[in-house]
């Protein structure tokens, strides 16, 4: 079939202001944290109340549009950085969501997840942030509902984390740099979510060749525990996943 003029016009000309495709950048950023007076911390992560429509009152996970002379990855740090006051030391794409109903207008949101450790929060620069309505911590695993897909998101995110943890280093995102047996140990609980046999976790951790076990201590009500740091001359995954399954 021959195509006209007009065909050819409508087929390459630039999409109007009502069909455009916007994209945008949000970020899940996970932490541990002991929420409401709990004793065991739980994998948390901050949401941001949305002040306009659509969904204007939901929390969502922070984020903004992406700018034309900005990277993703610059996107994913600056939006955290203004929406949170939170800047993570490991930052990692997760995945592209474009459904075409997630939104009133179409938008393709490049999601990025991150760790951040308990020394990287800077109560100076971020706690006044989350002393506000709009920007608050949340179990990641009992989340209201929240704005567009955000819910999917998290879900996603976590699944990918709890994969993750048994054959990298990803746990150590939310680590000190040396840390006890009993700290790695709460990491791996929190994701997982259930309780692991200290004696079987302490034997799979040590003998994992892994772990460098120094010369300090922690002391405190009980018995002095010793610090331990990761061997980064060590590829976890080339020796296999460690077995927290079961």
């Amino acid at each position: 079939m021959t195509r006209t003029a007009t065909d050819i016009t409508t087929a390459t000309a630039a999409p109007g202001p009502a069909d455009a495709t916007r994209v945008a950048v949000s970020t899940v950023i996970f932490a541990l944290r002991r929420l409401d007076g709990d004793d065991a911390a739980r994998v948390a992560l901050p949401l941001v109340r949305r002040t306009r429509d659509p969904h204007e009152g939901q929390w969502a996970l922070p984020g903004g549009w992406l700018d034309i002379a900005e990277s993703l990855d610059a996107a994913a740090s600056r939006t955290l950085a203004e929406t949170t006051g939170l800047a993570p030391s490991y930052l990692e794409q997760l995945y592209a969501f474009g459904a075409v109903d997630r939104s009133p207008t179409r938008v393709v949101s490049i999601v990025y997840w991150a760790l951040i450790r308990a020394d990287e929060i800077s109560e100076d620069a971020v706690e006044p942030l989350f002393a506000t309505e709009n920007v608050q911590w949340f179990d990641a695993t009992a989340l209201p509902r929240l704005a567009f897909d955000h819910n999917e998101i998290v879900d996603y995110a976590l699944w990918r984390l709890r994969n993750k943890v048994g054959y990298s280093r990803i746990a150590h995102g939310l680590l000190a740099d040396e840390f006890t047996l009993a700290d790695l140990r709460e990491v791996y609980e929190a994701i997982l979510g259930r309780r692991l046999d200290p004696a079987n976790f302490r034997r799979q951790v040590e003998n994992s060749g892994t772990l460098i076990p120094t010369d300090r201590f922690r002391t405190g009500s009980h018995r002095p525990a010793r610090l331990y740091r990761y061997n980064q001359d060590v590829e976890l995954a080339d020796r296999g996943p460690l077995d927290v399954a079961h």
